[in-house]
């Protein structure tokens, strides 16, 4: 069946920008729960409910959480998307996968940290390096729920920084993808083979779409973190990094393709028995590189008496304000950045660069514009 989607039709409207938190989902899982099964299965370390939806009746049990890390809420959108499609019962894809799989969410599996938009959960750890230990309770919610759903397919769903290119070329990579380890030697065993499969499935799609901008991450064993751990117990896990497209700094255009992604590889499961042969494609796709920075002030001057060019790197510092998220300039570095790229370039034409008060710039200066032969360069982003 081929793959049709019409985004519009199933975004969830009440959901947006980057700032999510249980107060967000929560009227939207009560009225999943006419369609759904909709389960509390734990509490956080403050008391925010962490709820499961259960939908579908097929034998090919696939499971997936959003927002382990609080601050990475694109994928959580896409869910929410997710479930509105396949809630639509004039949808044959939908209705197909739903026969064929039964698919468990977890929208928000870290509360707390989504609700104060940090990494990690309210006892400061970070929930992706206590897949061993099971120190937290969000932790512990999470290996008791895979204990008893026992899924054939683990997708774990998180969000990456501005800084990541697919490969070393100048594309910035929106979507990335891995299939973790599970031991030292990074082993390509079988269980790893078939979330490579999966991956294939959604590469060869995604690249009709945004060529070139899909990459590898970092695939280094870690027996702490979930995708490591849940691989090396024997069940395919496929990580999803939703990342940067051109000037989508509220990931509205990523969460359009981390649906579809899903979708696909959704998709996929239901239709064939993924046994792990069609894998060998995995290895052509891009690894990430960290290339990118969100603007780069080229050919600078740091005064008048300065007889070297020199790039200035800004990046954003994303700060929760008054329940807005922020994109604070800070300059990051400055040197030669040849081999580096700029979501965003001005090029200075060997002027001397200022701040916004005529201050000489240097690393750790927050700054919303700069001063360039006496023009004004902003260096904001509206509220997300």
């Amino acid at each position: 069946m081929e793959l049709v989607l019409n985004l519009p039709l199933y975004k969830d409207e009440s959901l947006s920008g980057r700032y999510i938190h249980n107060q967000y989902i929560l009227d939207a899982i009560t009225n999943y729960k006419a369609v759904f099964k909709v389960k509390e299965i734990g509490k956080s370390v403050l008391g925010e409910p962490i709820n499961a939806l259960i939908l579908g009746h097929g034998s090919k049990r696939i499971f997936m959480w959003s927002q382990m890390h609080g601050n990475e809420s694109t994928t959580t959108k896409a869910v929410f998307d997710l479930l509105n499609l396949f809630n639509s019962s004039s949808n044959a894809i939908a209705s197909q996968i739903l026969d064929t799989c039964t698919i468990a969410i977890i929208p928000i599996l870290n509360p707390d940290g989504a609700k104060q938009y940090t990494r990690v959960n309210a006892n400061d750890v970070d929930l992706n390096r206590d897949a061993k230990n099971l120190s937290q309770p969000e932790s512990k919610v999470l290996r008791d729920f895979f204990n008893d759903f026992k899924p054939d397919f683990c997708f774990n769903l998180h969000g990456q920084r501005t800084i990541f290119s697919a490969g070393k070329a100048n594309k910035s990579a929106t979507v990335s993808f891995l299939a973790p380890s599970e031991d030292e030697e990074r082993t390509i065993t079988t269980t790893r083979k078939k979330a490579m499969e999966v991956i294939v499935a959604m590469n060869n799609d995604l690249q009709k779409i945004i060529p070139g901008q899909v990459g590898i991450y970092d695939d280094t064993f870690n027996i702490n973190c979930v995708g490591d751990m849940f691989q090396s117990l024997g069940c395919p896990t496929v990580l999803f990094e939703a990342g940067h497209y051109a000037n989508d700094y509220k990931r509205e255009k990523t969460r359009v393709l981390i649906f579809r992604a899903l979708v696909t590889a959704i998709k996929h499961i239901s239709e064939n028995d993924v046994s792990g042969t069609d894998f060998k494609d995995y290895f052509n796709i891009p690894n990430n590189e960290k290339l990118f920075y969100d603007i780069i002030i080229r050919n600078a001057k740091l005064d008048k008496a300065d007889s070297e060019k020199n790039d200035v790197a800004i990046q954003y510092q994303e700060k929760l304000e008054s329940g807005n998220i922020n994109f604070v300039p800070k300059i990051e570095k400055i040197s030669n950045l040849n081999g580096f790229y700029g979501h965003l370039e001005y090029n200075a034409n060997n002027n001397v660069v200022l701040t916004q008060d005529n201050e000489p710039i240097k690393v750790g200066f927050e700054n919303d514009f700069v001063m360039v032969n006496n023009e004004k360069y902003s260096l904001k982003l509206t509220k997300s």
